[in-house]
């Protein structure tokens, strides 16, 4: 059996602001160059996970990346751990300096973690941009020159610069209008499919997730209400959240498309304030 490159044992994390935790005892397993989708509304708890998973919150329970216990490494060590797990974020431009030109800012992490040579960096700059559809010459732009689906390229390159072997993608798309999502979407999987990168996508909408993920894990109070293959969980959903989830999912074409409360008041979430300022 294929080792998980991330394993996610009775996480716990309480921000101290309510009576619940805005984890609870997750549990989470993710195999190398899969695909598994953390859905849930806003303050259920998955960006949380993903915060922890990158050493950005504190929390109990257990975390092991490539088999190592993240909670037991030192700063130096959890800081080179790091160079093997990137993250993407759902507004791409507060993750760029706006007084920086891109092609210093994706090379950023072949100087942090000591890739080539400074000479070297400009060509690799290059390769990334072309990879993520961008060209080369685009180098020596700054962040406002580009539309909101190529910043999100461009934070795609810097976060594939030293080639990680997982990648956490929180909301990656919500801001994007369809059109770009898609676009987002086939890049991310011709990434994976080139390198066999794992990805632990988050999302709130199960529509998106159907459409990138192998497995989909449903987060409801900081929990997993439910989990499985994606298309089984999307066309079988068994818990009530689920289904709601399901029934808010958007119609293909905008013009059949009706505006629906994604999920009832009798689900949504106590933590959801303290979620949102994190």
């Amino acid at each position: 059996m294929t080792q998980s490159i991330l394993s996610v044992s009775d996480l716990v994390i309480d921000y101290g602001q309510t009576s619940k935790n805005a984890v609870d005892h997750v549990d989470l397993e993710l195999a190398p160059g899969e695909t598994l989708g953390l859905v849930g509304e806003s303050g259920s708890g998955k960006s949380s996970v993903a915060r922890a998973v990158m050493g950005l919150t504190p929390y109990q329970g257990s975390i092991r990346f490539n088999g190592v216990e993240l909670g037991q490494l030192s700063a130096s060590a959890m800081r080179r751990t790091r160079a093997d797990m990137q993250m993407i974020f759902q507004d791409p431009y507060s993750t760029l300096d706006p007084r920086m030109k891109i092609g210093v800012q994706v090379s950023e992490p072949l100087v942090v973690h000591r890739v080539g040579t400074r000479s070297e960096h400009p060509r690799r700059v290059g390769e990334l941009l072309q990879t993520v559809g961008l060209e080369p010459e685009m180098a020596s732009r700054y962040p406002h020159e580009f539309s909101g689906g190529q910043r999100q390229r461009i934070a795609i390159a810097r976060a594939i610069a030293i080639e990680p072997s997982l990648l956490i993608c929180d909301e990656p798309t919500s801001a994007l209008d369809v059109s770009v999502q898609a676009q987002v979407l086939d890049l991310l999987e011709s990434l994976q499919q080139e390198t066999e990168i794992a990805y632990l996508f988050i999302a709130h909408n199960l529509g998106v997730v159907n459409r990138i993920a192998d497995r989909v894990a449903v987060m409801h109070l900081g929990k997993i209400v439910e989990t499985g293959p994606v298309e089984q969980v999307f066309t079988n959903p068994e818990h009530k959240y689920t289904q709601a989830l399901v029934s808010a999912v958007l119609e293909p074409d905008p013009s059949t498309r009706q505006r629906t409360r994604a999920v009832p008041d009798d689900l949504t979430s106590p933590v959801m304030l303290a979620e949102e300022e994190r």
